[in-house]
């Protein structure tokens, strides 16, 4: 396979998929509204105490970055389902499976990159302390592509399924608990002055990992979904 052919059919993915999103802009601000209230509101619930709020800052950043994962996940491959592009994808002469990745890079542009942008925000919402933030940052770089990875599994295995919101969340919950121990972990490690690092490598390689294995999840369950 002409490796310019299938770069070029990589950037057309990415690059159609990038103006359909954007001619639905509440998709892309949804989640990232619903994390900043969960980070607004969670104050309010269990009071404004610094010693309260830094030590649980992390954990209430990731938790809303999961729950944002899900919100929409049912609508990544829906409309590409039914206007017949994912069929059309199957029958592409390019790799399915780069195809996806394709699809996976965009979720996470879309998704993942904005919260990592807006890390710092919240965590001085939360009243984080400073030497908790580059760990929380690189948290988030290394670890919402996981996130965006395993959540294109679960869309593509119940997108033919009509409304399978519920059972998405049944199926990813499970596989997310790993990512949010080992993420909260490491920001803690940066809290009581250990180092956090040995856990941000880790999240790395398991990201790494699961980019190189999902495509292939994913196009193996379009083929399912579609067929």
């Amino acid at each position: 396979m002409n490796p310019a052919s299938n770069w070029q059919a990589l950037r057309t993915v990415m690059q159609r998929d990038l103006m359909v999103v954007m001619r639905r802009r509440s998709d892309v601000l949804n989640p990232l509204l619903f994390v900043l209230m969960v980070v607004s509101l969670f104050p309010l619930a269990v009071g404004p105490g610094p010693d309260i709020l830094g030590r649980m800052a992390a954990g209430v950043i990731w938790v809303a970055a999961l729950l944002s994962a899900l919100l929409g996940s049912e609508r990544l491959f829906r409309e590409d389902f039914l206007d017949g592009t994912l069929e059309q994808l199957t029958l592409q002469p390019q790799p399915l499976a780069l195809l996806s990745f394709a699809k996976i890079m965009v979720h996470w542009l879309l998704s993942g990159l904005p919260l990592v942008i807006l890390a710092p925000v919240c965590a001085l919402l939360l009243k984080l302390p400073l030497e908790g933030w580059l760990a929380l940052i690189a948290t988030l770089a290394v670890g919402t592509p996981i996130l965006s990875a395993v959540t294109a599994i679960g869309a593509a295995l119940t997108v033919s399924l009509g409304r399978g919101g519920a059972l998405l969340s049944l199926l990813l919950l499970p596989l997310f608990i790993p990512l949010l121990i080992f993420a909260t972990g490491a920001v803690e490690a940066a809290l009581v002055g250990t180092d956090a690092w040995p856990q941000v490598l880790l999240l790395a390689g398991l990201s790494l990992l699961t980019l190189l294995l999902a495509p292939f999840a994913v196009a193996a369950s379009i083929r399912v979904s579609v067929h």
